[in-house]
């Protein structure tokens, strides 16, 4: 097993030290897909937006026809008592779970049994990446609607999908990809949500059902328009973003980063993401 960095696991009342093993081949998640996760960020001192993402975990269980056993108080409360734990000034990944243990409702093994939802927190060092970003190129892959996959949580069983697109962007020099919906109009990248710059005017593309609703999407745009710039959401298409003027992207995994060539364009990070990212730090440690 490859060797993993600083890592605190809670569940089943207690923390443990590591990446515990939690699933057997029985196991409704492991077998048929029924976990849902979210994913939020300690660095600098700060846990921007806990709570958002907290409720968002409880969301997509419920979306998942899975039991929402925390409360969003308790679960910031346990990252709060892990966090205490790491020996590390490293950034730390917060990812809070849900899973069906079991299966079986109306006869039937598909679906997950609520009553088996079980709850982990895993706490683990990931230093984020620097702000000068990553390139993209255009999928042959799209997102799936809602009427083909829970599209409303943040599942497991949606995610091979991302890593194909990464994967295959990957096989063609790229670090990312553009992932277009079903219609044909941009969704997102492979793996966080996109942001265009034209004109002084900064875009993203509307939620639509078919990509989740990113929180450091939601607190961007919040950010902006309230230091007074015009964030429009609306249906983009590919050559909106070939002709911009930059082009960045919003995730938890790095919050706000550029990116730097679309395609055969070279680009470099510009005032919007600046501005964004400075915001968003600044945001981020008054609330600490």
């Amino acid at each position: 097993m490859a060797k993993q960095s600083e890592t605190w696991t809670w569940l089943d009342g207690e923390w443990h030290d590591g990446n515990v093993l939690v699933a057997g081949p029985r196991t409704h998640a492991f077998w048929l897909g029924s976990s849902v996760f979210d994913g939020a960020r300690a660095f600098e001192g700060v846990t921007p937006d806990l709570d958002r993402h907290c409720e968002r975990l409880n969301r997509s269980a419920r979306a998942l026809g899975l039991a929402a056993t925390q409360s969003v108080e308790a679960i910031a409360a346990l990252v709060e008592d892990g966090l205490k734990k790491f020996k590390s000034d490293e950034a730390i990944y917060i990812r809070p779970m849900y899973w069906a243990d079991e299966g079986g409702v109306s006869g039937s093994s598909v679906p997950p049994n609520p009553d088996t939802t079980r709850f982990l927190l895993c706490l683990y060092v990931a230093p984020m990446n620097p702000p000068r970003g990553f390139s993209i190129t255009l999928s042959p892959f799209r997102r799936p609607t809602p009427e083909t996959m829970p599209t409303s949580a943040k599942a497991g069983c949606l995610y091979p999908n991302n890593a194909r697109c990464v994967m295959e962007a990957k096989s063609r020099g790229f670090d990312n990809a553009l992932v277009l919906d079903m219609l044909g109009n941009v969704a997102e990248a492979g793996t966080s949500n996109l942001f265009l710059a034209k004109d002084g005017v900064v875009k993203t593309p509307a939620l639509n059902g078919t990509f989740l609703p990113g929180i450091t999407r939601r607190r961007t745009i919040e950010l902006l328009r309230a230091d007074g710039y015009t964030v429009e959401e609306t249906t983009l298409t590919v050559a909106d973003f070939m002709n911009a003027d930059e082009i960045f992207s919003t995730g938890n995994n790095s919050k706000i980063v550029a990116i730097n060539r679309i395609e055969d364009r070279e680009l470099q990070p510009g005032p919007m993401m600046f501005k964004a990212r400075e915001l968003y730090w600044d945001w981020a440690h008054s609330k600490a």
